[in-house]
């Protein structure tokens, strides 16, 4: 009965740790942008179009009429785009811990998209909820500081985070399946006449 709660045990705990992994893919991204950026980008898109039908279209010297709405359409995604990507890295640097309005300043301010490039060189790791808590921890602790709750399996000899699957810690070479029974060495002669008496 109590090895089959610590086979259930030792497989939650294998699961838990994949399934507190956050799966980010492109469809997840995008729902990070906020409602303002998308309501900017479309803007950017139909005022890139105006300006090249009704403005830049009639200037001396303007491009042919049939080129005027593909560069319309051309610029009117660099401009939204551009401003999707500010939105985004002001919703991403909040929920990476890091300050929006620094980045999106850092974004908007340094020019050529170098800002862009930036935060995206320099951004934190996404953080995650605490299982039993529920309090936000980054990647990389052990375990909780709220609740103490213990994150990834540690070895007891060295301290240092190891495998779920793992035999031997790979630090210290100590034995992470069963402390009572030490990595097999001969007996030595003290100890067998312990054990004789």
């Amino acid at each position: 009965m109590k090895e089959d709660r610590a086979n259930d045990d030792k497989k939650a705990n294998k699961f838990m740790l994949a399934k507190d992994e956050t799966r980010t893919g492109a469809s997840a991204e995008i729902k990070v942008i906020p409602t303002w950026a998308w309501v900017l980008g479309g803007v950017g898109l139909v005022g890139a179009q105006i300006a090249f039908d009704f403005f830049i279209g009639r200037e001396p010297g303007a491009p042919p009429p049939w080129a005027l709405p593909l560069l319309g359409l051309l610029v009117g995604l660099v401009v939204g785009c551009y401003l999707l990507l500010i939105g985004y890295i002001n919703r991403d640097a909040k929920r990476r811990g890091m300050s929006p309005i620094l980045w999106t300043i850092v974004a908007i301010i340094i020019p050529n998209a170098l800002g862009i490039i930036l935060y995206f060189i320099l951004r934190q790791p996404l953080r995650t909820a605490c299982p039993r808590c529920g309090h936000v921890v980054h990647p990389g602790f052990s375990f909780c500081p709220q609740c103490s709750y213990k994150l990834t399996p540690i070895c007891p000899q060295c301290q240092r985070s190891v495998g779920g699957d793992d035999t031997y810690c790979p630090y210290c070479g100590t034995s992470l399946r069963s402390q009572a029974a030490p990595v097999s060495s001969p007996p030595t002669r003290a100890t067998t006449e312990d054990a004789q008496e």
